[in-house]
């Protein structure tokens, strides 16, 4: 069983003593500075009812350092069909990614996460990537920085490539400004095809560490 939470604790048990689904903890608020020692930990919440806390193994991330992009994304880069932004509507794209849709008939993002991710926007941990056609948001990624770190939380489309074009946008943000490492969590089908891997939890965890200690903005 994993550890339950009957206060708003500083710490976290060590990730590696995850159950085989790496649900590490239960319990506990989505409060601002829980949040960010969650991602320094190697650790992220999923459900709010109760709040469950999670690493699992393997982890996947996208690779930085360098970053490779498939000549069809250079080619939907170099089209400019989109306009790109970052911060400039986090609390419509945390909202969409909330929303409910034929392609995604449940979803995670529940009204307390979408409440606690906008605090940590306004606390400068959580970042948006907008796609704008003209002035319609029709794509979006939200997700957290760390010093050299970045996690993708969610993203969202109206148009056809509009996600790709923001994700390949923010990996090529993400390498130009120096950071470290990208979690992606689990891989999908989606994050595969655009390059993402699978590494340990335990080499995760060690490039996580180099990650957060480095200075460097995401903006």
């Amino acid at each position: 069983m994993p550890p339950l939470f009957t206060a708003d604790e500083p710490l976290f048990p060590d990730p590696r003593l995850a159950d085989p689904e790496g649900l590490v903890a239960v319990g506990g608020k989505l409060s601002v500075e829980r949040l960010a020692v969650a991602y320094r930990s190697g650790i992220f919440p999923w459900t709010d009812r109760p709040v469950t806390w999670w690493s699992p193994n393997p982890r996947a991330i996208f690779e930085l350092n360098p970053l490779v992009l498939s000549k069809s994304i250079r080619r939907l880069l170099k089209q400019n069909k989109f306009r790109i932004s970052f911060d400039e509507a986090f609390g419509q794209v945390i909202r969409e990614c909330a929303k409910v849709t034929k392609n995604r008939e449940e979803t995670w993002i529940s009204q307390q996460f979408v409440r606690a991710y906008s605090d940590f926007h306004l606390a400068g941990y959580a970042h948006s990537v907008e796609v704008w056609q003209e002035q319609e948001l029709v794509g979006g990624i939200y997700g957290v920085a760390i010093g050299g770190f970045f996690a993708g939380e969610s993203m969202f489309h109206r148009l056809p490539d509009a996600s790709k074009f923001a994700l390949a946008h923010l990996l090529t943000h993400l390498s130009q400004r120096g950071f470290l490492l990208f979690d992606t969590q689990v891989l999908n089908p989606f994050t595969k095809q655009m390059g993402a891997i699978e590494i340990p939890r335990d080499l995760y965890l060690q490039r996580l560490q180099q990650a957060v200690g480095k200075s460097v903005r995401f903006q």
